[in-house]
């Protein structure tokens, strides 16, 4: 863990119809950040998520 606070290691991404990617949210788990994906996927909206996990800092 860093000075910063919590490590949030997990980001849920989306992707729009013009390809446009963002960052929804980083959370602690690849279990919290996948319901998340899930939980926006169900809306049945045209956007795609899924979630990365972003590299540990080198120390």
């Amino acid at each position: 863990m860093s000075d910063s606070g919590a490590v949030l290691p997990w980001l849920v991404i989306r992707q729009d119809d013009n390809g446009n990617r963002y960052r929804v949210g980083r959370y602690a788990t690849k279990d919290e950040a996948q319901k998340i994906a899930d939980s926006l996927d169900d809306r049945g909206h045209k956007q795609l998520y899924w979630v990365e996990r972003i590299a540990s800092p080198a120390l």
